[in-house]
């Protein structure tokens, strides 16, 4: 475990020595949400050192390097909020009287009122409320006070402040009080869980597409009564090799990563001469054959080869339909698609490591990028019209997966965050913080703690910009979603900060306006119609995942980290209800690996244990007995399994599928993994080059590779666990096998 400082707290970095903050420092870092200490994962208060607080604080555009900075700071904090009429965003939630808080010189007068994005207008009722007026930049200015009253419409409006000397303008999003997921859901609903990639079938171009997605979510739907289908995220990855294999690691979480694609689905395609649809054929059939191996998934190779396909197809005329919804499109997607694909088009021409491009190009709006863009249109064109052809397949596979009877559909992901180099980092750069990265602090499955090197939003520059960017990634990404679950959705509340070159451990929290972050949310899934999921797992206080709760957004549940303060396993009648429940989750490897202890196996290896492997692989043993002996104790198990054998490993997986369904959980997902009988983990958090993570297929136990034909052909464990959590999930369907 890291090392004890003498008060016994633990400290930030056991090669230096721990600073502390002063109490002018965390009055500044309290300011801009800057965490001085916080609570880890066994209830232990952990001080953060002042070197890591004036780093956070860099990143905010804050100097804390002494005294006199961080006085002149604390003042400028002050009168931030009165330096303004009004504040860039207000936003309000619907069943609520909220106050609007007006800054203007001290006695004048101020009329205020909402333009609604339908046209209409309404002025706002002055507040009976006196605050003390202030000295700024010496100026008296005074406080005025307005209420935004509960009724108003929902969606995005301009409110207007006007006096003598004229008006000022700033947004007003008003929220819904909360998401109805009865409504969405009805009875309880059960699904499958899969990393679409690896979930191939024998017409994959070597990597799972939407076809796939589509085909997987109408038969389990149809045939099998599930309601939905969780997939990883599609966020786009680099148009150019190497493609880096994590989906959490996005070059852009608004828009989708083509390879997932299925060719032959395009419109276009079939309007091709024969002989240019016999040269698309043969680089489909040269991939389709590593479908029937086990060999890691090659996302490059894919991806040359289907680029190589849609550069054919897009020399064949969009039809005048086509051609009016793709232009319907582009216009929807406006500055942000354009910026997208001109990134893409920069990264054929020098790379795609923006930070090595020729000087001129470090920002969007500079005069080379655009004459960049003039320059070249049809790349520029290219790469829209990718973003068109992937939007069509999303549309069309969230429609099979509705038709098939699912109450939610397919069930997107959206990723913490982007890559550095990426095109949201280069595009949204004047809201993303510099010299910091996103991560976690240390946990029981990662003691080191992590740092995902990702630039996290800056919540002062977000504000600023009004929301909009964040708005506008959820607004695409929903569009085509039944579902949204939000990787570590605790980002809302506030996220892991690690400084440039300190360890991952050697971070801090900072704070998000949560209020304006889960209203925004929930504005966008009300819209979209869509059910939320946040992953609330990890270093989290209870009082956040009350308010996900009271904003009808689920929580997430999983098997084995479902323990009491004690440490023993928690009854599954016990869980929460309003979440997501599944036994497992892509971070650990699947059931029956899991419980031969492959998780202390691979850290083992890989030097990621901070204590002897004996006594990880006794705390493992223990976990299993635990659970083996509710199981029986609950007559979900055979008391007379013997688990070391490869039938009683299936029993348990099994059984653990029962002890699932006992619980109340809305939702119950069944990790495809799990119903094949794979043994290898997706992912090994704290890796890079270490170990294949995200490009592992999907096979079974003997590591044979499961296509999607198998798949439905089968009878066996797949059958056992979907009778295992559906009679409590859709009891109203005919079961398929």
């Amino acid at each position: 475990m890291l090392p004890k400082d003498p008060g016994g707290l633990t400290m930030n970095d056991g090669r230096t020595p721990h600073v502390a903050v002063s109490a002018e420092l965390g009055r500044l870092a309290e300011a801009h949400g800057v965490a001085t200490e916080y609570w880890d994962q066994a209830g232990g208060r952990v001080r953060v050192s002042a070197t890591t607080v004036t780093a956070v604080l860099g990143a905010l555009g804050v100097s804390a390097v002494d005294e006199e900075a961080i006085a002149e700071g604390l003042e400028q904090a002050r009168l931030r909020d009165w330096r303004r009429v009004l504040p860039p965003v207000f936003v309000g939630m619907q069943g609520e009287d909220r106050r609007l808080r007006v800054h203007v010189p001290h006695g004048a007068l101020v009329a205020v009122r909402v333009d609604l994005e339908d046209g209409t207008r309404r002025q706002l009722a002055q507040m009976d409320f006196w605050v003390e007026p202030q000295l700024v930049d010496g100026e008296l200015i005074g406080e005025a006070s307005f209420t935004v009253p509960a009724d108003l419409a929902l969606g995005w409006h301009t409110v207007v402040a006007q006096t003598a000397n004229g008006k000022t303008s700033g947004s007003l999003v008003m929220t819904p009080r909360r998401l109805d997921p009865d409504s969405k859901l009805g009875p309880r609903q059960w699904g499958f869980m899969t990393q679409l990639y690896a979930t191939r079938s024998r017409r994959s171009w070597g990597l799972g597409d939407l076809r796939d997605c589509a085909d997987l979510a109408a038969w389990s739907g149809r045939e099998l009564g599930a309601g939905f289908l969780l997939i990883n995220p599609l966020h786009a990855a680099s148009p150019i090799a190497p493609m880096a294999p994590s989906p959490y690691l996005p070059v852009t979480r608004r828009f989708a990563n083509p390879i997932y694609l299925r060719i032959e689905d395009i419109p276009e395609f079939d309007s091709l001469s024969s002989t240019l649809r016999a040269r698309i054929e043969q680089l489909a059939t040269t991939l389709q054959l590593r479908n029937e191996t086990n060999a890691l998934l090659d996302r490059d190779a894919v991806w040359a080869a289907k680029r190589t396909a849609l550069e054919v197809i897009a020399t064949a005329p969009l039809s005048a339909d086509r051609r009016s919804k793709f232009l319907a499109y582009c216009a929807q997607e406006g500055e942000g698609l354009i910026d997208f694909a001109t990134w893409c088009a920069l990264c054929d021409e020098f790379g795609a490591e923006s930070s090595a491009w020729p000087a001129g190009f470090e920002h969007p709006r500079s005069p080379a990028v655009a004459e960049f863009r003039a320059e070249h249109l049809a790349a520029v064109e290219f790469h829209r019209w990718l973003q068109w052809l992937v939007d069509c397949q999303l549309a069309r596979t969230q429609w099979i997966a509705r038709e098939a009877g699912m109450a939610v559909g397919v069930m997107h992901d959206l990723a913490v965050g982007v890559h550095p180099e990426g095109s949201d980092s280069w595009a949204l750069q004047d809201v993303l913080a510099t010299g910091v990265s996103v991560g976690a602090p240390p946990d029981m499955y990662n003691q080191l703690g992590q740092d995902w090197s990702q630039p996290p939003w800056r919540p002062d520059a977000l504000a600023d910009a009004g929301y909009v960017p964040y708005r506008d990634m959820l607004r695409t990404v929903l569009r085509n979603a039944g579902g949204l679950r939000i990787d570590h959705v605790l980002g809302l509340f506030r996220l892991w900060w690690v400084p440039r070159g300190l360890p991952p451990y050697a971070g801090t929290f900072v704070r998000f306006d949560h209020d304006a972050m889960i209203g925004i949310l929930c504005l966008e899934a009300e819209r979209a119609g869509a059910v939320i999921v946040g992953e609330d797992l990890g270093t989290v206080e209870s009082w956040v995942q009350d308010v996900l709760a009271d904003r009808g957004i689920l929580g997430t549940s999983i098997l084995w980290f479902e323990k009491v303060g004690s440490g023993a396993v928690r009854r599954p009648e016990s869980w929460r209800r309003e979440v997501l429940a599944s036994v497992t989750v892509h971070d650990l490897p699947p059931t029956a690996g899991y419980l031969r202890d492959e998780h202390v196996r691979i850290r083992a290896e890989l030097g990621l244990l901070t204590r002897p492997v004996e006594d990880e692989a006794a705390d493992a043993a223990r976990e299993r007995a635990a659970w083996a002996s509710l199981l029986i104790q609950s007559r979900w198990l055979d008391p007379a399994t013997d688990l070391g054998t490869d039938e009683g490993l299936e029993a348990m997986v099994i059984a653990l599928h029962r002890a699932l369904a006992a619980s109340p959980a809305r939702l119950l997902g069944v990790a495809l993994p799990d119903a094949v009988g794979d043994r290898r983990a997706q992912n090994q958090p704290g890796t890079d080059q270490e170990y294949p993570n995200w490009r592992v297929p999907l096979t079974d136990e003997a590591g044979s590779p499961v296509l999607l034909e198998d798949l439905m052909d089968s009878n066996g464990l797949a059958s056992a666990l979907v009778a295992a959590v559906r009679p409590t999930a859709n009891p109203a369907k005919p079961l398929g096998w």
